[in-house]
């Protein structure tokens, strides 16, 4: 082979050496550029799954509240309730069932539109309180509040209420708590529309401290009635108190409580006698409170009682004499039974000495026997008897009677509380679970000791729309 054949080989060898070589290079470069484009891929599907996961968990969650407003506004409109005078604010069935702590919110917006065919007195003229009936109206002289001409219009939001409550999730249990308030005022407040205290009440396991309802009271028999005070002879009071739940299960539940004392006093004729006494309340030990409560499908019963020591001292004289206390105690036996459908009748007897300022209306503590130094627990007597009907999803009414009696002292005047009487019947519309609307008759009656009587008969229409909301933690 000539020599320049031989260059030629060599030369046409190398390229195509080299274009060989080169060939491999790019098929290895297009394999990488697979292998990065299938692993984004594969990136993108996984970030896209975990999307659709956490969307699929939100709906689910949405789902899961709307089936629980769903169930609660079946609930409220399957047995719809009045004014809720009683009631906590209800829990929420969906907050219930999720993990980790929660605040609910609830309360409702009200206004009580009223003519009174007769008087009581103007600071408690948007409720009818029997013993704020005026008796003595002689037209001159010392007449009782409210005395005046027959028929009043009373417009009043009084009733508008605000509650919050917690469950928080602790080591020992769940931390329940509630802070409610309306605009009722009373006290020196009386007559006004200001801001109110109803509860301010915590509770962890077994024991309970703040205010709320007594344990020596039933809140659970006061009727669907839309006035505000209800009836005279329950015993009501919502009260600071540190309470101890020493057995409770399904349908039996056993609690006792130390509770605010206060002594309700009546000078009656020991001041006339003698000019300088100023008599005030003198309350060295707490009262003492004990609850027994069974429950069942049949409705519920209870059973409470009450030791006390209301004590009254002269505030103006240098020993602070004459001075005292007395030994109170009482009895409470309530119950609210089913009878047809949702209807409850509903049942209270209480009786004690000393013990009016549980009584929800009237009557004292302590007042003067004979002697002008000295002072004797009042005997007490409160009973009721309501019936609430549910006619229907929207309808319902309450009709029933309540009396507090008091044997009065012989050292109390003629004017001094002895009996006052309570009635009412309603018809209430509940167009929505959050809206209720109807007319209600009330009636009341005062006796004073020496038989005076007077009496007050109102007409009222009300609106209330109830509001609420759950916030979740984490």
């Amino acid at each position: 082979m000539s020599a320049g054949l031989r260059t030629f080989a060599i030369v046409a060898l190398g390229l195509s050496c080299a274009l060989g070589l080169g060939s491999v290079r790019m098929a290895r470069a297009d394999e990488a550029e697979e292998l990065r484009a299938l692993r984004q891929e594969v990136a993108d599907e996984r970030a896209a799954l975990a999307q659709e996961r956490a969307e699929l968990a939100d709906q689910r969650r949405r789902i899961d509240d709307v089936l629980a407003n769903v169930d609660a506004a079946r609930a409220g409109q399957a047995a719809p309730q009045a004014a809720s005078h009683a009631a906590l604010p209800a829990v929420d069935a969906g907050a219930q069932k999720s993990g980790g702590s929660r605040l609910e919110i609830s309360g409702f917006a009200m206004l009580d539109a009223i003519y009174d065919a007769d008087r009581v007195d103007p600071l408690w003229k948007s409720t009818l309180r029997p013993s704020k009936i005026p008796v003595n109206c002689p037209g001159g002289g010392a007449n009782d509040p409210g005395c005046g001409h027959d028929g009043e219009t009373v417009l009043s939001v009084k009733q508008s209420r605000l509650g919050f409550r917690g469950f928080t999730p602790t080591p020992l249990g769940e931390l329940r708590t509630i802070f409610e308030f309306e605009l009722y005022g009373t006290g020196g407040d009386a007559g006004k529309t200001t801001f109110r205290i109803r509860h301010a009440w915590g509770e962890l396991g077994s024991l309970g401290a703040g205010q709320t309802w007594s344990l020596f009271m039933d809140p659970d028999v006061f009727p669907d009635t839309i006035d505000y005070w209800g009836p005279v002879g329950m015993v009501f009071v919502r009260n600071p108190q540190l309470r101890w739940t020493a057995y409770q299960q399904e349908n039996f539940k056993l609690a006792l409580a130390l509770e605010a004392p206060a002594s309700a006093l009546d000078e009656g004729k020991a001041a006339g006698v003698d000019p300088t006494l100023s008599a005030s309340e003198w309350n060295k030990y707490p009262d003492f409170t004990g609850q027994a409560r069974w429950m069942g499908d049949w409705g519920h019963a209870q059973l409470a009682g009450i030791a006390r020591w209301p004590g009254f001292e002269n505030s103006t004289s240098a020993n602070f004499k004459p001075d005292g206390r007395k030994f109170g105690w009482g009895l409470n036996a309530s119950g609210g039974i089913k009878t047809v459908g949702d209807d409850k009748l509903l049942l209270q007897l209480a009786y004690g000495e000393g013990i009016a300022s549980y009584m929800n209306d009237g009557g004292v503590d302590l007042a003067p026997n004979t002697a002008v130094d000295s002072a004797e627990p009042v005997p007490t007597l409160g009973w009721l008897v309501y019936y609430n009907r549910v006619w229907g999803p929207q309808w319902t009414s309450s009709l029933g009677y309540s009396q507090h009696h008091q044997d009065t002292e012989g050292g109390q005047l003629g004017n001094a509380f002895e009996t006052g009487e309570y009635a009412n019947v309603n018809v209430i519309y509940h167009p929505l679970s959050n809206l209720l609307l109807g007319p209600e008759f009330v009636w009341g009656r005062r006796e004073n000791r020496d038989g005076s009587a007077g009496t007050d008969r109102r007409f009222q229409f009300s609106v209330k729309y109830n509001f609420g909301a759950t916030i979740r933690g984490d």
